[in-house]
């Protein structure tokens, strides 16, 4: 199972978020929004430092599909620069804002390398609603799911009891957790 973040970094969860990591042991895919790596690139250093993985997630969460080829190729190429030049950290993964994407993004995926990872599992993290969060978990937890949860403000009442209620199914079901390089080549 593959646990991911979107919309990071966000001064308000991403330190709760890594605690709870850290305590559970597990290494996580952080898709990071370039306006916010810009914002707090202490936050970026402290995900690397505790050896999580980074995705791109485009720099201004913009919805692909609706931006012109070029303002598109920007979002993209603008957050890969970033990692590469004041973390040097290439990046390998990509998720479309709000999952929306035509197929024309394939052609700039290809062109910086990026690996497209969408999700199996989408909590529902962001209504702030732990039953939800729950129903969901229980209901769609497979092997080799990929959650997707929120560092976000949205999110920040219960993130650490979602991480809970997924640690929780997946060690119920015997599952395990990977990190992005295992569970997506």
């Amino acid at each position: 199972v593959l646990l991911t973040f979107d919309d990071g970094p966000n001064p308000v969860t991403t330190e709760i978020i890594l605690k709870k990591l850290s305590e559970e042991k597990i290494k996580a895919l952080f898709f990071c929004v370039g306006e916010n790596v810009q914002k707090y690139p202490e936050l970026i250093k402290q995900i690397k430092d505790e050896q999580h993985s980074f995705g791109n997630h485009t720099f201004n969460h913009k919805i692909l599909k609706s931006i012109p080829a070029q303002e598109k190729d920007h979002q993209i190429s603008s957050v890969n620069r970033l990692f590469e030049e004041k973390f040097n950290i290439r990046l390998k993964y990509f998720r479309p804002s709000h999952g929306k994407f035509q197929i024309s993004t394939s052609t700039f995926l290809k062109k910086y390398n990026l690996k497209m990872v969408m999700w199996s599992l989408l909590t529902y993290d962001y209504k702030n609603d732990l039953s939800i969060v729950k129903f969901a978990v229980e209901k769609y937890l497979k092997p080799n799911s990929i959650i997707v949860l929120h560092d976000s403000k949205k999110s920040k009442n219960i993130i650490t009891d979602s991480i809970s209620i997924i640690v929780d199914e997946v060690r119920k079901r015997n599952y395990r957790f990977g990190e992005a390089d295992e569970c997506l080549n």
